[in-house]
């Protein structure tokens, strides 16, 4: 009897211990590397360490960002890009993946990974179901790879863009949730096998997204912290856009008859440039209401006290990203570029608010700026060459509502020139632009606006200079560079 009674002691010791866990045990970071100059993997690895952090998110299946992550513990969700979902429908081609890039890392000593993400975000309406046909089978045949190589413990899922779910227009309510109409029959499919599985359910959520896409989105519903009106459904109440977004998942899978499967957050965090709404103050807010409820198992009111797994999106700013979307896409990191801290938080959600260890060992290109040269001659191609930086660097703190907003003439010429500089490792000739640029120590920054220096190649994974691989400008990018022309003309 004795030895029961201290077996059931242990085990409340255990789920109370389980209670109180650091919000860091259940929070991973999105890796993303869409950057001119991405930090090394080694500098990367050490960073995540140095922070706690023990989860991490990748978006393909790099050698260099694997061999830099063995040894370290860290949780990895290694990824299959969309372009290769088609050939992962043939079962040999999955399994040759599973070899090179899960048999090959995954042991004693190695890589510490646990999932493999097929596909990101297939089924975007905005896709019109070109990944649709592909999706499952890859899903299938990586997953069914996995156990044949012995690996059944690590678990295949598909991380979906909260878009495959929603709720009928005259009922958004989640209790109401259910699966897109023209993915619910595929979607069904694949909830059963990830329960056959006992893979879980990854999706994305992005309250910022809420308020960016709609100015009639009540701001306060987009964060943590109560101010809003609650939404009512039934016995239940919402007051962040978060938990009703979550819960209209639960209802989607119950309706589908798996309302128990879990739920991993693959992407959730909020950007701090490109838009009006993305600003460090606003992104600290939602961060400082997110993490102290991940630390609580606070839940929502369909799954109320559970443990979450949730990866923040993202570790780092990413300055090639497609900004299609909007601007705001390449400003989703908590840290910047180079590996500094933006704000202060605490990965924790104890409420100890300080920065970020920062990302050691970064070395610079000197300090050399590239501004617009007031003494040039001939000023009727400013536009044009205006433009021609900002095609290939980039130039999205600029627009509308972002931390360069506002300012003349001369400092929006002289940013989109250093931008296309420093991408150019500041070499001579790409700080001339037909005699409307000249290169200068003195730093332009504004208490607003940062003109950064660039990541030298010993810090980044270049190994040399590297072009920039922007290519041509997005419809985001356009507006920011419509506004900056307007602003040219009228002076």
């Amino acid at each position: 009897m004795a030895a029961v009674n201290l077996g059931a002691w242990l085990c409340a010791l255990l789920a109370a211990v389980a209670g109180v866990l650091p919000a860091a045990d259940a929070l991973g970071m999105n890796w993303g590397t869409q950057a001119t100059h991405p930090l090394s993997p080694r500098i990367v690895v050490q960073m995540l360490k140095d922070n706690g952090i023990k989860k991490v998110k990748l978006f393909d299946a790099d050698q260099g960002t694997l061999n830099a992550l063995a040894g370290s513990d860290i949780e990895v969700m290694v990824a299959i890009p969309n372009n290769l979902l088609d050939l992962m429908n043939d079962k040999d081609n999955a399994r040759d993946w599973v070899r090179h890039n899960v048999s090959r890392y995954h042991f004693d000593g190695g890589v510490n990974i646990k999932y493999v993400a097929v596909g990101n975000e297939p089924f975007l309406a905005s896709y019109n179901g070109t990944f649709d046909k592909v999706t499952f089978p890859a899903l299938q045949n990586i997953q069914n790879a996995l156990n044949d190589a012995g690996f059944s413990e690590i678990k295949a899922t598909v991380p979906l863009n909260a878009d495959v779910y929603n709720s009928p227009a005259n009922n958004q309510v989640p209790s109401a949730g259910r699966f897109r109409t023209d993915v619910a029959p595929l979607m069904t499919q694949m909830v059963q096998f990830l329960a056959n599985n006992s893979a879980p359910f990854t999706v994305n959520i992005y309250p910022y997204l809420s308020l960016y896409l709609s100015e009639d989105f009540p701001v306060d519903f987009a964060f943590f912290d109560g101010l809003a009106k609650p939404l009512v459904d039934g016995v239940n109440t919402y007051t962040n856009v978060f938990d009703a977004n979550f819960d209209t998942l639960v209802s989607a899978l119950a309706a589908v008859g798996h309302g128990d499967l879990p739920i991993v957050i693959g992407e959730v965090g909020w950007p701090t440039d490109g838009d009006k709404h993305a600003t460090n103050a606003l992104a600290k807010r939602f961060y400082d209401g997110l993490l102290p409820r991940l630390a609580a198992n606070t839940g929502t009111p369909l799954r109320p006290k559970q443990y979450m797994e949730v990866y923040l999106f993202g570790l780092l700013d990413e300055d090639v990203k497609s900004v299609a979307p909007g601007a705001f896409e390449r400003h989703w990191g908590v840290l910047r570029f180079d590996g500094q801290p933006k704000f202060p938080m605490d990965l924790t959600g104890n409420g100890q608010n300080t920065m970020l260890v920062p990302a050691k060992g970064v070395q610079y290109l000197p300090k050399t700026w590239c501004v617009y040269n007031p003494n040039a001659e001939d000023k009727s191609k400013l536009v044009e060459n205006v433009n021609y930086a900002c095609t290939f660097a980039d130039c999205t703190a600029l627009g509308m509502g972002s931390s360069c907003y506002g300012m003349d003439v001369n400092g929006n010429a002289s940013y989109a020139f250093n931008m296309y500089f420093q991408v150019q490792n500041q070499k001579d000739e790409a700080c001339d632009f037909q005699a409307l640029a000249v290169p200068t120590q003195t730093d332009p920054s504004t208490a607003a606006c940062s003109f950064p220096i660039q990541i030298a190649a010993a810090s980044s994974t270049s190994g040399g200079h590297r072009r920039a691989r922007a290519g041509p400008l997005g419809a985001a990018a356009l507006l920011v560079l419509l506004a900056l022309v307007q602003l040219l003309m009228s002076h």
